[in-house]
């Protein structure tokens, strides 16, 4: 399993991404499976969809090290959660790569994207018009894919249906470098918590992640 980018963030948290090469046989053979869980496999396209959720999966094992069977589903909104295991975790693939955040004490999000030109025809769809303002020229197609990682990454570790990327998840400004912070809070859900998201870039992607107790 290649791993390319492992971080430990504190004692009980950490994230890693993957570099996709082996093909879905070899994957599927580190896993355990219920009848559930095979049944939603086996009802996946094959392809990049298959290797998408086959290695997530994989990663997920790796990061919480146990021989023990790993039991995941998904609650009333469709987040991800672990039936017999302490642990929150977040899941994210793009193209080439799955990336994977855990923690014992924390709820998490994590999102890698890859970076295409294409994010401009979408702008105005996930940032608010205030948002928009404080994008740099210059570093446009970066910034912007910092801001949906960001996003997405938020969204991910609230968990609610009702959350929207652009009316309800707000960025404060900031300027962009290949690596920084983001705060962020969201708006209508009685969520008074500021956030705080990292980002950085990694090859041709965006990677983002954030973490809380709070909510």
């Amino acid at each position: 399993m290649a791993i390319v980018l492992h971080k430990i963030l504190d004692n009980d948290t950490e994230f890693a991404i993957w570099k996709i090469e082996e093909p879905a046989e070899l994957l599927y053979s580190k896993l355990q499976l219920d009848q559930s869980e095979k049944e939603v496999y086996e009802s996946l396209s094959k392809g990049k969809r298959e290797l998408h959720w086959l290695s997530s999966r994989v990663l997920l094992r790796s990061l919480i090290n146990t021989p023990d069977f790993i039991k995941t589903s998904l609650d009333e909104h469709n987040k991800p959660y672990l039936v017999n295991l302490p642990h929150h975790f977040s899941l994210s693939h793009s193209f080439d790569y799955a990336a994977v955040m855990i923690s014992k004490s924390k709820k998490v999000g994590i999102d890698i994207e890859l970076i295409k030109d294409k994010i401009i025809r979408v702008e105005g769809k996930f940032l608010s018009d205030e948002e928009l303002t404080f994008i740099n020229t210059e570093h446009k197609i970066k910034h912007l894919y910092a801001c949906w990682a960001a996003k997405e990454a938020l969204y991910k570790l609230f968990g609610k249906k009702t959350v929207s990327l652009q009316d309800h998840i707000r960025l404060k400004p900031f300027d962009y470098n290949t690596k920084g912070l983001i705060q962020a809070n969201i708006l209508d859900q009685n969520c008074p918590t500021d956030f705080l998201i990292y980002y950085q870039e990694y090859a041709e992607y965006m990677i983002a992640y954030t973490s809380s107790e709070d909510i």
